[in-house]
């Protein structure tokens, strides 16, 4: 059931409103928790400060580690499973604000954006309790600019909608490190590979390979944001890779680092 939420103003405590159609929510969620199908009458701009998310759209599914960030627009059905304890720190928009923005036709679809040195601080800073509002505005029109430049699609998994395609997809997020092969996932699909091939092709616009190695990748930025004791060795061992070259080199081409980069400023 897809829920559409009330006014924040009357559900959401530790907020607070920059007073010019704004409002900015600070909470703690722990491992575990899902936030099912819902939707806001404001669009929002989500950051795990510390932890590390899953957001799901209609479009498909970002992994969020803590150097990325989701903007959502307005009215559109999302669900977050919280995959590591998260301190997340939201920035809601009234949607008149929004058109006072001369950004805004390019914030009408949902995205993650990398969040770089600078975008972080200045989120956490609108949180100070001592900003003033003249010093909110500033900081909020930095958010906004980082966020035009900052899109990223390196977590991205696009998820297919036809019926067929969408059960293969979903068997080989269940078991990203399995060797699936495309034959016999169309027999249990009740499609021929070709068909399936072709369905992957048009609906994601990756192919099979390249989706199913994408669904691996993420697979392991989650176990690299949630683990830092995890062996970058065993885990290309665990999701199928013949040695680290052959994971690093996949690793880099998704997401631009090395296992061993992304590590290192996580």
């Amino acid at each position: 059931m897809i829920v559409a939420e009330p006014p924040l103003v009357a559900i959401l405590r530790g907020q607070r409103s920059t007073g010019d159609g704004v409002h900015l929510v600070s909470r703690s969620y722990e491992k575990g928790l899902r936030l099912d199908p819902h939707m806001h009458r404001e669009a929002q701009l989500v950051y795990a400060a510390s932890g590390t998310m899953q957001v799901t759209t209609p479009k498909g599914r970002w992994l969020v580690p803590p150097d990325r960030a989701v903007w959502v627009p307005a009215r559109l059905v999302h669900a977050i499973d919280v995959v590591a304890d998260i301190e997340m720190r939201t920035l809601y928009f009234d949607l008149a604000w929004l058109k006072r923005d001369r950004h805004s036709p390019s914030l009408k679809s949902e995205f993650v954006v990398r969040v770089s040195p600078l975008l972080h601080q200045a989120i956490l800073a609108l949180f100070d309790e001592r900003a003033s509002n003249e010093r909110m505005a500033l900081l909020i029109k930095l958010v906004m600019l980082e966020l035009h430049q900052a899109e990223d699609s390196a977590t991205f998994i696009p998820l297919p909608h036809e019926p067929r395609c969408r059960r293969a997809a979903e068997i080989v997020l269940a078991a990203p490190a399995a060797a699936h092969d495309i034959g016999a996932l169309a027999r249990k699909v009740g499609s021929s590979a070709r068909t399936l091939s072709r369905l992957f092709a048009a609906e994601t616009q990756l192919s099979f390979k390249s989706w199913c190695q994408r669904a691996r990748i993420a697979s392991a930025i989650e176990k690299l944001s949630t683990n830092r004791r995890v062996s970058v060795k065993q885990l290309a061992a665990d999701l199928g890779y013949a040695s680290m070259p052959a994971f690093s080199h996949a690793f880099r081409q998704v997401t631009g680092k090395t296992p061993t980069q992304f590590v290192e400023t996580k």
